[in-house]
């Protein structure tokens, strides 16, 4: 840890994920800066020994790393190009965010124009594992600095998994997580309103599968929150609709036909327009 004391780490994006990434680094002893467009987020880290930042220019400045955790391509290259007067040559870029194949391959551009070195990085999890510090980290970049990366890693992860040295492999894999996660989401929740329909107790679809073949931690956590009517979001339907259009249009970019995929997205985007963007995914159920 008393190394990193000598390495200042810029936070660009401080939401749900965000947040505890922030102050998992600054418990690990790295001088954290946050940035956060509603500045409030930020400035609530204050009080953790955080120095939260008006502007992305201003927290980048005098910082060996940055990381950015914020919802989209187009958000974080906004960021980014608004940070640029102030990044140093040779910076490290840890980019957390899930931002399909046409935004990893816009930010990796971004990054060779000005001159940092870049590391495709989405992480698996939320945000209660976020906050334990128990994130899967999925990288990809060079090797050179990987050392470096890797200290920032351990301090907001439990394992970290270098898919390969091209950037957009760990973003391409993460599509494929994440495909996998709404279909276990939409299953859950179909099958509990649809015992629900058909009049019987949905707990009762619970107590079938807990212990068998088809449970999981995920299903468990899902269902109590279900079941409770507890929605308080650790992935929001919002994101949830913008990473599953993401996984569309990527197997539309190479060809592959994903009939559930689609038929998922629709069923996240009409959760959204009933109103329960800011709910966990699990208002799949309400949709």
């Amino acid at each position: 840890m008393s190394t990193n004391r000598n390495i200042t780490i810029a936070v660009l994006g401080t939401g749900l994920i965000g947040a505890p990434v922030a102050r998992n680094l600054h418990k690990q002893g790295f001088k954290v800066h946050a940035w956060n467009r509603t500045a409030a987020k930020a400035l609530a880290l204050v009080a953790d020994g955080i120095l939260a930042f008006d502007n992305p220019a201003d927290a980048v400045d005098g910082a060996d790393i940055i990381v950015t955790v914020l919802k989209d391509g187009p958000s974080v290259e906004q960021a980014m190009r608004a940070a640029a007067p102030a990044l140093g040559k040779g910076a490290i870029w840890l980019q957390l965010s899930t931002v399909g194949i046409e935004g990893i391959d816009a930010l990796a551009a971004l990054a060779a124009e000005q001159g940092l070195v870049f590391y495709d990085a989405p992480v698996q999890g939320t945000r209660q594992p976020a906050e334990l510090a128990q994130l899967i980290i999925l990288a990809s970049g060079p090797v050179e600095q990987r050392e470096a990366a890797q200290a920032a890693f351990d301090a907001i992860g439990r394992r970290t998994l270098w898919v390969s040295a091209q950037t957009g492999a760990s973003s391409r894999l993460k599509l494929a997580l994440n495909n996998w996660a709404f279909a276990l989401t939409h299953g859950l929740a179909e099958s509990l309103v649809l015992a629900k329909g058909l009049g019987i107790d949905p707990a009762l679809v619970v107590d079938v599968v807990t212990g068998g073949p088809m449970d999981s931690g995920y299903f468990q956590v899902k269902a109590a929150a279900i079941l409770a009517e507890n929605y308080a979001a650790s992935f929001s339907i919002a994101n949830a609709v913008k990473d599953a259009r993401l996984v569309v249009d990527a197997a539309s970019h190479v060809g592959v036909h994903m009939d559930a995929a689609q038929a998922g997205l629709r069923r996240f985007e009409r959760a959204l327009e009933a109103g329960h963007g800011d709910k966990d995914m699990a208002a799949s159920y309400l949709a």
